[in-house]
């Protein structure tokens, strides 16, 4: 009979040491170390069509818009996370005054992938809703033209719209803003995501 060995747990310094030298980066659990996998063509596509759109629609605001390079310290679970995108209103709340690792974000973007869906929709998003400032949190599929935004209504309440070809428009509120989802699509072929 074969048996796992338990994970290496690691304590919060260890992992920030890691993730300095690190080739790929990694996740924070609670001490375990979890190893991020790259994204599909179609995933980075939709980002970088985000990007370009959130700067131009946020220029001259108050809003930061953040990558996937910048880690989430979420201390209520002991998390370390990399959000596709983030947006910080105002100047960023550092973690242990680390300028890699911020803990304010209120808007978070995941462009979904097969493999990570369910964990973006279920404890993931328990986490991310313990972030005082978070107000929303969107879900890009990249298997269709199909966004889900989740927008705080109180405090432990949020609402979900879903936003179709159909819609036309996706509305931030949080920032005030609205997006063409046809320009966050824009060059995406669906045919390589089967």
């Amino acid at each position: 009979m074969l048996t796992q060995s338990p994970p290496e747990i690691l304590s919060l310094e260890e992992y920030r040491n890691l993730e300095t030298s690190a080739e790929t980066k990694h996740e924070y659990h609670d001490g375990e170390i979890i190893e991020m996998t790259g994204g599909s063509i179609n995933h980075n596509s939709i980002l970088i069509n985000l990007i370009v759109l959130l700067k131009l629609a946020l220029r001259g605001t108050n809003y930061r818009l953040q990558s996937s390079d910048l880690r989430l310290w979420i201390p209520q679970y002991n998390r370390g996370l990399y959000p596709d995108l983030m947006i910080i209103a105002g100047e960023p709340l550092f973690s242990d005054n680390r300028n890699d690792e911020i803990l304010n974000p209120c808007l978070i973007i995941e462009v979904l992938s097969p493999s990570t869906s369910g964990y973006d929709r279920g404890d993931k998003f328990r986490y991310y809703r313990s972030i005082p400032q978070l107000n929303q949190y969107l879900l890009v599929s990249q298997g269709e033209i199909l966004i889900e935004s989740y927008s705080k209504t109180s405090e432990n309440n949020w609402l979900l719209q879903e936003y179709t070809p159909a819609r036309g428009i996706i509305s931030l509120d949080s920032l005030g803003i609205s997006l063409n989802i046809a320009d966050i699509y824009e060059g995406i072929d669906f045919n390589l995501n089967s």
